[in-house]
């Protein structure tokens, strides 16, 4: 990631301040700091007693718990489309 252009982006998560930097372009930088700010949100509306660094934890688990299911799903359409080549 070195050699290619990064993008550097202020985004609000949580009500608070972060700076994103990646190679993506700022609207993806944007869409993932939404999507973590809307889940964060989500699981807070049904834990309103957790404090950030658990609500931060429990964000995380279910952005990986929905990673490896997309994942599965993905290596089982995979499987599926090799089946239907062969």
């Amino acid at each position: 990631m070195s050699d290619e252009q990064k993008n550097r982006i202020s985004v609000d998560i949580y009500g608070q301040n972060y700076v994103i930097v990646g190679a993506e372009s700022t609207h993806h930088l944007r869409l993932v700091a939404s999507l973590v700010d809307e889940k964060m949100r989500e699981i807070s509306e049904k834990n309103p007693t957790l404090d950030i660094s658990k609500l931060a934890v429990l964000t995380a688990v279910n952005a990986v718990h929905d990673y490896i299911k997309l994942k599965e799903q993905y290596e089982e359409l995979q499987k599926q489309l090799k089946q239907i080549k062969d």
